[in-house]
């Protein structure tokens, strides 16, 4: 399919779990924060997995293993392979395996899920940019990486190396709030060297590939609750995408999507796999799903009705998606979405 300047977001007859074939599913904010499932997430996957659709786990997440995080899901209740994970490492693994001779030793800066993806790629990991490396990569560490492996980087780099980040996503979600994540590690290199990294991870194109290669996806939709990796990376995969309102993004964010952020579906968490989407239809000068009607003026955007908060969701976004057409809606939104509770 072809991208598209979107409007609103698309209804669906079927439920999303019979419409696709494969759930492409972001992991942090999506299925569990902090280490903990979300709310409703094991029992929806489980109806969808038994439905037929299949369900893969796909992160920017480079600190562990596939084997670590099928073995966290299964603890979850959500019974998962390794082969049902694609991380931000096997992509990165893959770009530089493609660049650089079989068995060239790589300086790792970040976790064992780096280790892994490049042994499995036929690379050699090392810690010290005086181990002869022939390029750097960086990834998540975790909260208790040492701030002195971002100089090892740094030294490597201003030598000449290559350099490779898993991701950039700026922050990640935690059971206590939102916390750095491994773009802001990057940002700490990239101010030291004035380098810049070749990204891999969403929403970037070779984490899509990654994704596609190990599934074997045709008709996939991608599941995540950021706009600028989950939602961005469908977009330029040219993939359909469902938004789910438990991680990053709230209502605000939503409206004021430019057009490579807006999702085909929102939702408010992962039942909206198991349901069918409602459709939002223009009515006079705006538009309405489900009780609400919403119109975009001259300054912000107005909300009438009742009924489901999210069907107010979705008929503002086509209000403010219309209005802002090519660009982002700078309308002002707080008091229709105070109204919705969101």
């Amino acid at each position: 399919m072809s991208q598209v300047v979107r409007t609103r977001p698309e209804g669906s007859g079927q439920a999303l779990s019979e419409a696709y074939d494969t759930a492409l599913l972001d992991l942090d904010g999506v299925v569990y924060a902090g280490g903990n499932a979300i709310a409703h997430a094991v029992e929806s996957l489980a109806t969808a997995r038994d439905g037929g659709l299949h369900l893969a786990y796909v992160t920017n997440n480079a600190l562990r293993t596939p084997d670590t995080v099928a073995g966290h899901l299964t603890e979850l209740g959500i019974p998962t392979e390794a082969d049902d994970v694609i991380t931000s490492a096997q992509a990165v693994a893959r770009l530089i395996s493609e660049q650089v001779p079989a068995g060239s030793r790589v300086l790792v800066i970040g976790g064992e899920g780096l280790r892994v993806a490049l042994r499995e790629r036929g690379l050699e990991p090392v810690e010290s940019a005086e181990d002869d490396p022939v390029a750097v990569v960086q990834g998540y560490g975790g909260p208790d990486l040492p701030w002195g492996r971002f100089a090892e980087a740094s030294y490597a780099i201003a030598r000449g190396l290559p350099w490779y980040a898993s991701n950039t996503d700026l922050t990640i979600p935690s059971a206590r709030g939102i916390a750095p994540g491994n773009g802001a590690a990057v940002e700490v290199v990239r101010i030291a060297t004035g380098a810049e990294p070749q990204v891999a991870g969403k929403p970037l194109p070779p984490m899509h590939r990654e994704t596609i290669l190990r599934t074997g996806a045709e008709r996939p939709l991608v599941v995540g609750d950021r706009l600028d990796t989950d939602i961005e990376g469908a977009f330029n995969g040219e993939v359909d995408s469902l938004l789910v309102l438990t991680g990053v993004t709230d209502g605000a964010q939503l409206l004021a999507a430019p057009p490579h952020h807006r999702p085909t579906y929102v939702d408010a968490d992962l039942r909206g796999l198991l349901t069918g989407q409602p459709e939002v239809v223009e009515e006079g000068d705006g538009f309405r799903c489900g009780g609400w009607t919403a119109t975009a003026g001259p300054e912000r955007l107005e909300l009438d009705g009742d009924g489901k908060a999210l069907d107010g969701l979705r008929a503002l976004c086509a209000a403010a998606w219309t209005a802002a057409g090519d660009g982002t809606c700078a309308l002002e939104a707080g008091k229709a979405l105070d109204r919705l509770g969101l």
